[in-house]
């Protein structure tokens, strides 16, 4: 879980997460938002994929990335067990 709270650190990355909830884009489309070089667009990408909250497909010469819903559930999960925890 250490991966994915660094990755949900920077606002830019959680930009190209709300990015990603109206459907799978490929890099170049995610960096056309931001103000950064291709190879930063990436850097960013790759954290948030070593993390698991993105997934990386190949379609022909593109990489097209989506969101990884599943991590998601297991945050909400553990951010909810602490509620339960001060109610105790």
């Amino acid at each position: 879980m250490d991966k994915t709270f660094k990755a949900l650190a920077d606002s830019q990355r959680r930009e190209m997460l709300k990015l990603l909830r109206a459907g799978p884009m490929a890099a170049g489309e995610i960096g056309a938002h931001f103000d950064l070089t291709g190879a930063t667009v990436s850097y960013h990408l790759s954290i948030l994929k070593a993390a698991d909250l993105v997934r990386a497909d190949k379609e022909g010469n593109r990489v097209i990335y989506s969101l990884n819903t599943s991590v998601f559930e297991d945050l909400l999960v553990f951010m909810a067990s602490f509620k339960e925890d001060i109610h105790e």
